[in-house]
Formats: C-alpha cells, structure tokens, sequence
C-alpha cells in the first residue's frame, strides 16, 4: 500500500513539474499543454512503461525451451516466493546486470544481460534472481519502471525547452530560461527517484537472501558484478541514466550528471550485511 502511495505523490510530482516548466516556457498556454502532456505520459507509464524499458534495451523473451536453466530458476524461486511466474528476458550485453520491472507481480518480467550469465555461476545467478523477485513481491518495480519513464520525459522536455528558448505570455523569448530548464530539470527528476529507491536494495537484498535461502550466494554474486561490471560499458543505461536505478548493481560508466541518477548504496555495505545474515547474526 506504502508503494501505491509513493507512486501516486511521484506521478503528482511530476505532473506539477511539467506544469511549472510549461509556464515558464509558455506561459498559460504553455502550463496548460504541459499539464495535459504530464497526465498523458502518467496514464501510459502506468501500462506501457515496462514494454517501454525492455524495447530500450532490446530485450529479447525467452521460455523453457529457449533458455531452460535460466527459466527453471526464475520459476522455481518464483515458488519458492509464492509469486505467479513472471516474463523472463535476456539483453545482449557484455556488463553483468538484471533488473526487474512491470506495474504489478500478475504483470512483471526479469531481465538479465547475457554478461551476467557467463559471470556468475548458477548459485550466485539464484541469488540475484531472488534478488529481483523480490522487488515484484514489494512492488517496487512499479515505482521504479515509472519513475525512469517519467524521468526521461522530463529530460526529453528540457531539451525542448533549450530549443525553444522558454517564451512569456507575450511571446518573449528567454534562452536562459531554456538552458536553466534543460540542466534543472532532469536533475529535479533524479532527486524524485533517489527519494523512492534507494533503502529499497537492502530490502530486496534481505528478501532474496530468504527465497534463496542463500545469502552469501547472493553476496558473492555483488562482489563479482561489482569487480566486472566498472569496466564494461552498458550503452543503453550511459544513454538513458534513469533507467540506472532499475538494475541490481549501478551500471553507469561516467560521473558528473549521471552519478546524480546512482540511487544504489554502497556494495561493500549490502555485502556486509549479507554475510552477516549468513552467519545467523543478522542486522536489524
């Protein structure tokens, strides 16, 4: 219900935003036209921003004859969470990674690059797929698969706004307004995600550690995604940053602008406290 909550103030949030960017773009016109733009891209985050994140990164669906390891696990802990069997992708990429994403666990899908399946080995991959269940059980991926949607929308009307310059309600132009809106607004979009999502992997790294039953499983997989994945780019992701706070472990090659969208905490810490569910001391 919490998640349901934060979903509906983030789609507020950001319907305002595009409100207060269109004024100041356009005046009334301008609220009014960004004001309907917002609420339209709400209504399709809400149904089609998953197929939207798997088209970006080019995912490809797989069944139990075309990837039978990898689908038996996912529905094998998918049991073991009591969650109804969910779409399961590839990606085509060398960075190992995985997310998860949908509007609820009736309507969600697992992803992992073909990296990630070569790096790790079957224990380790169970965990991260636990990992990634677990977000579909706290509904996380519905917050998380809008919020990159909607923050890309934004990015995409601040570049507008640099191009239009910004105008008033008499048609003045202001091409510093427009500039101020290009590097503002995505970085009011960012702040908005990091909000919402950042406690959110120690809980998935603690329910994953309890569907696997395996929490050093899961611990080691971070450590070896976390040595590889700095030196193997992620194309998709350094293109569109917001999606970054989708995957298991921050795939994000560069810093400056595109650290602000690392809503990831530290990985030494989440393996600190996996261990240390390992050892049955656990961390409250």
């Amino acid at each position: 219900m919490f998640n349901w909550f934060k979903t509906a103030l983030l789609m507020a949030a950001i319907t305002a935003l595009f409100g207060v960017l269109g004024a100041m773009m356009g005046g009334t016109q301008g609220m009014l036209l960004a004001l309907a733009l917002g609420g339209g891209m709400n209504l399709f985050a809400y149904w089609f921003s998953d197929q939207m994140v798997l088209k970006m990164y080019k995912a490809r669906a797989v069944d139990e004859q075309s990837a039978p390891a990898l689908y038996n696990m996912v529905r094998e802990l998918a049991g073991n969470a009591g969650l109804p069997m969910p779409r399961v992708y590839i990606i085509d990429e060398a960075q190992p990674n995985a997310f998860a994403t949908g509007r609820n666990p009736e309507h969600a899908a697992v992803a992992a690059t073909t990296g990630i399946l070569s790096t790790l080995s079957p224990r380790e991959l169970r965990g991260v797929m636990a990992h990634e269940l677990t977000h579909i059980k706290h509904r996380d991926i519905l917050i998380s698969t809008i919020s990159a949607t909607l923050a890309g929308g934004i990015s995409m009307l601040a570049r507008f706004a640099m191009f239009f310059g910004g105008r008033d309600s008499r048609g003045r132009g202001h091409p510093v307004v427009g500039l101020l809106m290009m590097i503002l607004a995505p970085i009011a979009a960012s702040l908005i995600q990091m909000a919402v999502s950042r406690a959110r992997e120690f809980e998935a790294d603690r329910g994953g550690a309890k569907i696997s039953g395996d929490p050093n499983a899961l611990a080691d997989a971070l450590e070896k995604i976390n040595a590889r994945a700095r030196g193997i780019p992620l194309q998709t992701a350094d293109a569109h940053p917001e999606t970054a706070q989708m995957m298991i472990m921050n795939p994000l090659a560069g810093g400056g602008f595109s650290s602000l969208f690392s809503t990831h905490p530290p990985t030494a810490e989440r393996v600190k406290r996996l261990r240390a569910l390992g050892s049955g001391s656990g961390i409250r």
